[in-house]
């Protein structure tokens, strides 16, 4: 697309076509994952500009235009075509624009005189966002349109659930359309994800009808329609497992996303700018804030990015001495040849004796790049061991898995939320919420008002309770079986302090669905699903604990795949904050 939709030769030595790239918010969300802003400078791009901020004219250089086709999309468009602004348009569209606005575009031109400099036009079905190799969200500029809470409101009408489906499933079709692939569906009945699975089966039956128009036939598309093997979707609902999105974790992207500013594969962190000697009575200094993208090309992040966190903080200990002794090293043979302060280039000139050196200062690109990384990592990971001791994360992880696997208590739930000390109100009521979804038989009154009385005290709203009060008296009863066995398998592992806390790998109900229905085993969480003639998407919502877990267990699979996508990524913050707004109704 960004190559004028030719495919791009990789050896090519000639110069990139220098071009301006155009997007809307949603283009921005698909490509700022993918693509850094070096990158796009390689390809050609040598500006990225919002399609509806004020854009200067540049009439001798082409555009490239990636946006979703919507009405005030187009009317922008056209208002640049009338506006001569750019010497020729690529127009590509996020999802399929209809004949109606195609026609819009093609008055405009006309009317223009610019029909020559339209060049092409492009339906992309690229609307998702792809955040790893392997993990897919559906929505991010409209996600509040299909999350958790906008499927489950109890005033939702069928013309407004008509709309989140079409969303969800607009998006899912990209999805298979992109990997060149018609999906076999499984889902569970009666659910939400059954009306995705009905609607994405029409979709995909109606295109394959046609068989001049079909998205899966033809040269167009990659290898995918040549594999004997059709991929396995399987849609699962939220409600089947409530408990993990509100999990304290010990993984690093999972924690990372939990308790810091993480938001499509980039972090944002406060700097604490130290106490400083300020005259009485002036403004405090602003924090600065600090971004850092944690993408694939960062090895320590593709390494480390699933394992417990203290493996991770020892790591960079390591990665930081390593470095250090080959900065001394550098420094060292520098010194004993008296070439303090001289450059690469100087070095480089003298005899073959310094091959030594000439090869130590050589990787020094390398070397600084490794400090980069070091640096990203000791500051993300350092603001992360910050929330773990100030909230005592690491005792509700261990408290939550103990809940879960009906492990015995070592101390009172009480207890816990009655301390001042541990944590937010927000994990307070977090560590409740999964005690009470977990639990076979709910508290008594009695108890249920001590626990409300002392969640009050803690400064904790009670919405997301009543909203869950209310889920688990829908909850069916042999949903509820499956409920309570979900709940009997968190992981053991060994607890003193938060050096010595390590996870065992049990796998979570999402994993145990998918693998029911991979091995075709029968079991009475998966007997029901509907069978269309693996792919994991969760319709309501999805998190970095259910993708780590599902990695976790294709890694014992030999020649599987898994990718893992959701309607919207949250976190357990962003999920509370659903549960309380259905609670209130």
């Amino acid at each position: 697309m960004l190559n004028f939709n030719v495919p791009h030769v990789k050896n090519s030595t000639g110069e990139p076509v220098w071009k301006v790239l155009i997007y809307d918010r949603f283009g921005q969300d698909i490509i700022s994952p993918l693509l850094s802003v070096k990158e796009l400078r390689d390809m050609g791009i040598t500006l990225h500009l919002l399609l509806h901020s004020d854009r200067d004219p540049i009439p001798d250089v082409p555009a490239v235009y990636f946006v979703m086709p919507t009405e005030e999309n187009i009317d922008r468009m056209c208002q640049d075509l009338r506006n001569q602004l750019y010497e020729s348009y690529y127009l590509n569209f996020i999802s399929a624009i209809s004949r109606s606005k195609l026609e819009d575009i093609a008055n405009a031109a006309l009317a223009a005189s610019a029909v020559t400099q339209v060049a092409k036009v492009f339906d992309q079905y690229l609307n998702f966002i792809t955040l790893e190799d392997d993990m897919f969200v559906l929505c991010n500029q409209n996600k509040e349109l299909v999350s958790y809470r906008a499927i489950n409101r109890p005033d939702i009408t069928d013309t407004e659930m008509e709309t989140v489906m079409d969303t969800i499933v607009d998006s899912l079709f990209c999805f298979f359309v992109t990997l060149g692939a018609v999906p076999i569906i499984r889902c569970s009945r009666g659910t939400a994800a059954e009306m995705v699975a009905v609607k994405l089966d029409k979709k995909l039956r109606e295109n394959l009808r046609d068989a001049r128009n079909s998205l899966f036939t033809g040269d167009t598309l990659g290898a995918g329609q040549f594999s004997f093997q059709r991929p396995l979707l399987v849609l699962v609902d939220r409600n089947i497992d409530l408990a993990t999105p509100l999990h304290h974790t010990w993984t690093y992207q999972a924690l990372v996303h939990d308790v810091l500013d993480f938001h499509l594969n980039r972090v944002n962190l406060e700097e604490s700018s130290g106490v400083e000697n300020s005259p009485a009575g002036a403004r405090p200094k602003r924090k600065n804030k600090k971004s850092y993208d944690l993408t694939p090309v960062d090895k320590f992040w593709q390494k480390h990015k699933g394992s417990p966190f203290p493996e991770v903080a020892e790591s960079v200990q390591q990665e930081l001495e390593s470095y250090r002794a080959q900065e001394d090293e550098v420094k060292r043979l520098k010194s004993i040849m008296g070439l303090e302060g001289e450059d690469e280039g100087a070095i480089s000139m003298l005899s073959d004796n310094t091959a030594k050196l000439t090869s130590a200062v050589s990787s020094l690109p390398e070397l600084l790049e490794k400090k980069r990384l070091i640096d990203l990592h000791t500051n993300v990971a350092t603001a992360v061991l910050e929330h773990i001791k100030a909230r005592k994360l690491d005792v509700y992880f261990e408290y939550e898995e103990k809940i879960m696997s009906k492990t015995t208590l070592d101390k009172s739930l009480l207890d816990i939320i009655s301390d001042p000390d541990a944590g937010t109100p927000e994990d307070k009521m977090r560590l409740f919420l999964i005690y009470y979804i977990s639990a076979q038989q709910a508290p008594s009154e009695a108890d249920l008002e001590q626990y409300k009385k002392a969640l009050t005290d803690a400064g904790c709203n009670l919405n997301p309770l009543q909203y869950i009060k209310q889920w688990k008296s829908r909850v069916p009863k042999k949903m509820g079986i499956l409920l309570s066995r979900v709940m009997n398998t968190g992981s053991q592992f060994v607890m003193e302090g938060v050096k010595n806390l390590v996870l065992k790998q049990q796998n979570l109900p999402v994993t145990r669905i998918l693998d029911n229905l991979m091995e075709m085993k029968s079991n009475p969480e998966t007997d029901d699903y509907r069978y269309f003639d693996p792919k994991m998407l969760r319709v309501g919502g999805g998190n970095y604990i259910e993708y780590q877990n599902l990695v976790d267990y294709i890694k014992g699979k030999q020649g599987k795949h898994i990718l893992y996508g959701c309607s919207e990524l949250f976190n357990a913050t962003q999920f509370i904050k659903q549960l309380s707004q259905l609670g209130q109704k």
